[in-house]
């Protein structure tokens, strides 16, 4: 079953870990957006991660429904049905979830898991995040730790956060955050290590100046080598097993040199949603700007009925998302190195 089980999600990470590559992580929103994404992964022979954020729940619920949990839960059951034709493995993973959210979504979600692990069935998601960075991080981490807890009953990796991503991203902004919020510190990775070590399996967002969105260059100042200083701090004190599986947010429209800098200090998954939903919308914009007197029913005229048909250029969009999910493969060196059929 190409959706991973809860072993093989955790021997993808040790791969990426031990083989200096990561896994792109890329937010999804419906079933062209799910076939896309696992085409990209597929092209490449390379695992991956797909991830449904709150808003991408919602979206995918309707707008007469707009149920983050229902949108969530589908997306998640269309993925495990689709994946099946490809011989890579897939991650299941839900996006930023903040305290005042995770009553209503990430419990649920939880939940749902348990369920089906109760009647015999695979986990919904092999991992879920809690953004718990609004908090001071012994709050943060008091929260990290509970759910930690109710997460590994289930065989379900948390990711956690601690510093805050800039930028705005699916309703979450961080636009103004003060700029030390922005650079996680070597103390703040070894309280996060202390407080969360033996309890269950993680992955840390720990930030360095990454943010949502896309920028000019010079525009973001990236400090990968904060990274290493945590690691590092974390490593000299509890030896080398203490290496965090590090997530890299804000990815899209990072120097590639940059991205592989991480690679270096522990990052396994990077998150692409910006540079996926300009490619999405690209092929669509070309279509109607070079169709227009054909997608539109001008001055009494009929239209083209093949040019305003919705697959007529959702098919274009599918492709394109596919494209830069295989560009994300190369260029986090996961290409080529599915663990489909070893473990």
């Amino acid at each position: 079953m190409p959706v991973a089980s809860p072993a093989q999600y955790a021997a993808m990470l040790d791969a990426a870990q031990k083989g200096g590559y990561a896994y792109p992580a890329v937010n999804i929103t419906s079933l062209i957006t799910i076939n896309g994404a696992l085409k990209g992964f597929a092209d490449r022979k390379s695992d991956g991660i797909i991830q449904v954020s709150m808003g991408g729940g919602k979206f995918a619920s309707g707008i007469g429904g707009a149920d983050e949990v229902l949108g969530s839960i589908i997306l998640a059951e269309a993925t495990h049905k689709l994946a099946e034709k490809y011989d890579i493995l897939i991650g299941l993973h839900t996006d930023h979830c903040q305290p005042g959210k995770v009553d209503s979504y990430l419990r649920p979600l939880i939940a749902e898991t348990a369920r089906r692990r109760a009647a015999g069935l695979p986990n919904l998601f092999q991992s879920h995040m809690l953004d718990a960075s609004e908090l001071p991080l012994k709050e943060n981490m008091v929260l990290s730790k509970e759910l930690l807890e109710i997460c590994a009953e289930n065989e379900i990796i948390l990711e956690v956060e601690a510093g805050v991503v800039g930028g705005e991203e699916d309703g979450v902004d961080h636009s103004d955050a003060p700029a030390e919020k922005l650079y996680t510190t070597p103390e703040d990775m070894l309280y996060v290590y202390e407080t969360l070590n033996g309890i269950g399996r993680y992955m840390f967002a720990a930030t360095f100046g990454n943010v949502h969105g896309s920028y000019k260059p010079g525009a973001v100042k990236l400090r990968p080598d904060i990274l290493k200083q945590g690691q590092q701090a974390v490593m000299d004190k509890y030896g080398a097993a203490a290496e965090f599986d590090l997530v890299f947010h804000g990815g899209s429209g990072t120097p590639e040199h940059q991205l592989r800098e991480t690679l270096a200090y522990g990052v396994v998954k990077m998150n692409i949603d910006t540079d996926t939903q300009y490619a999405f919308t690209r092929p669509i914009v070309d279509h109607m700007f070079k169709n227009y007197d054909g997608v539109l029913k001008l001055d009494g005229e009929v239209g083209i009925k093949k040019l305003y048909d919705p697959r007529s250029y959702l098919k274009a969009a599918e492709t394109a998302v596919g494209e830069r999910m295989s560009q994300a493969c190369d260029d986090l060196l996961s290409t080529g190195k599915t663990i489909f059929g070893t473990v």
